[in-house]
């Protein structure tokens, strides 16, 4: 993929990254702002308990399922055409929930949002992966882009809370519209122009993966157990949910092997680093996307904080992690990046086994922000490494690739974490008999806590075990992952 320029257009890099870090920034602020003001659209929108999910799931869903497509599609047509492509539809699926009057109507604008967003985040990587030259620049723009990005959560979280006490929720929705607004029109004007590799787009491969994908996490989603404490895992829909998966998955990989041009090359799982970040990365978001979920609910429904009160608990939480990025990208000039990821993972599952104590009706805020600090500093500080990892050797023309890839990992993993931490805590509260309704909610989420914690521990002995044997490997071949990349400062 070759980089050209409009006539009359100059790429500025550090304008360029800030439009880029908005966009994604708004997709990130969408996530946590919705989450604080899940209460007000419950009541408003007449929501059930896990039919609320369905607010977060639908985007999830979307997001991971079409990512694979959204990113090859840029590699295809063109970064930044695809990349303002999604911006667009993503800033009309806001302007159009902000008008729900019932609860289908704010799951499709959701939904259509996480279209949107599949098309313009893992663009937005090869965008910077095609302004930036890898090394030291890169890495730093990654560092950057990163922590605008986690800053955003904070953002959200805040914005949440201040519309959920003060405003309704439609404002949620609609806070997104003027960044969307900005990214398109100046973006256009400072973003590199990139032509495509060309080729055929892979429709089978793409046909298939998508709805491989949809289709288990929408089973495994509707088969947990919802609210009233009732398992669907035997329902007709969802067991033919997971077979289809699983039939699609499997002709999806079929079509892969014999199609000369494969929406997803096999060859590109052959590094082993790369396929354990995939993993990981699935690991740890499954671990704390649904754990942020539940914590939402428990901090109003059983500490019974206000939505502001809450954001006011996250808000910390988001300057150690930037701190851990900028760290852990600095880091990356001194010390191969597999370790790094190790190092913070580490940290990260300590504060997990350390947050599974929670689960008391009274509130206790050291007890969620001391170890609920050092998963996002352990988390924060291995982001950058991991994604330069994903990204160590990669071709320009297959960027958007990888990056969806990436993606799709951490999405599904999302939308898994959901159903699997949602079936633990509405089972334990609804089997809590004797207890009220908040001591159960209270004991179902402790039990949510230490299956996240498990998951954290699980992803940290992968890294351990599969990532430094693709490390040794790759310096016995003469590629170290940290200096094989310009990942080292010159002397």
């Amino acid at each position: 993929m070759t980089r050209t320029l409009e006539p009359g257009q100059a790429v500025k890099p550090g304008i360029a990254l800030a439009v880029i870090s908005a966009a994604t920034l708004m997709s990130q602020v969408d996530t946590t702002i919705v989450n604080v003001a899940l209460p007000g659209i419950q009541r408003s929108l007449g929501f059930s308990g896990s039919g609320l999910e369905w607010v977060v799931t639908a985007y999830s869903l979307t997001f991971g399922g079409f990512l694979l497509l959204g990113g090859r599609a840029g590699d295809l047509l063109g970064h930044r055409r695809v990349f303002l492509s999604g911006i667009l539809v993503f800033t009309v699926a806001s302007a159009a929930g902000g008008f729900a009057t019932a609860p289908w109507w704010l799951v499709v604008c959701r939904a259509l949002q996480g279209i949107g967003g599949a098309a313009a985040v893992p663009t937005a990587l090869s965008l910077i992966a095609v302004t930036f030259p890898e090394g030291p620049p890169r890495a730093r723009a990654l560092g950057i882009y990163s922590a605008v990005v986690t800053a955003g959560g904070a953002l959200g979280l805040l914005a949440g809370g201040l519309v959920g006490t003060y405003l309704s929720w439609h404002w949620v929705m609609w806070v997104n519209v003027p960044v969307g607004v900005f990214v398109l029109l100046i973006g256009r004007r400072v973003l590199a122009g990139t032509e495509g590799v060309g080729g055929r787009l892979d429709l089978p491969g793409a046909l298939t993966g998508t709805l491989g994908i949809t289709l288990l996490v929408h089973g495994l989603i509707t088969g947990a157990t919802d609210h009233s404490g009732v398992s669907h895992w035997q329902d007709g829909t969802v067991v033919a949910a997971l077979a289809c998966a699983v039939v699609f998955l499997a002709a999806f990989v079929v079509i892969e092997k014999r199609t000369r041009n494969a929406l997803v090359p096999l060859r590109i799982f052959a590094d082993r680093l790369r396929s354990g970040i995939l993993v990981v990365s699935a690991l740890t978001t499954t671990a704390t996307f649904g754990l942020y979920f539940f914590l939402t609910i428990f901090m109003q429904d059983v500490w019974r904080f206000s939505p502001f009160q809450t954001a006011l608990v996250y808000l910390p939480l988001t300057g150690v992690v930037v701190a851990g990025i900028r760290l852990g990208s600095w880091s990356l000039t001194r010390s191969e990046p597999f370790r790094l990821v190790v190092a913070g993972l580490a940290v990260a599952a300590a504060g997990m086994c350390w947050l599974s104590w929670l689960g008391g009706a009274t509130a206790d805020l050291t007890g969620l922000l001391v170890p609920a600090l050092l998963i996002h500093a352990g988390l924060g500080f291995s982001s950058v490494p991991m994604t330069v990892l994903a990204l160590r050797g990669v071709a320009p023309g297959e960027s958007g690739l990888v990056s969806g890839i990436l993606g799709a990992a951490k999405q599904v993993g999302g939308a898994t974490g959901l159903a699997v931490l949602g079936t633990v805590i509405w089972a334990t509260t609804a089997s809590s008999t004797g207890a009220t309704a908040r001591q159960a909610l209270a004991t179902g989420v402790g039990r949510g806590i230490a299956v996240a914690c498990g998951l954290m521990v699980l992803a940290l002995l992968l890294v351990v075990l599969t990532m430094r044997r693709g490390g040794k490997a790759a310096r016995q071949s003469g590629s170290d992952p940290g200096r094989g990349n310009g990942i080292r400062e010159e002397d």
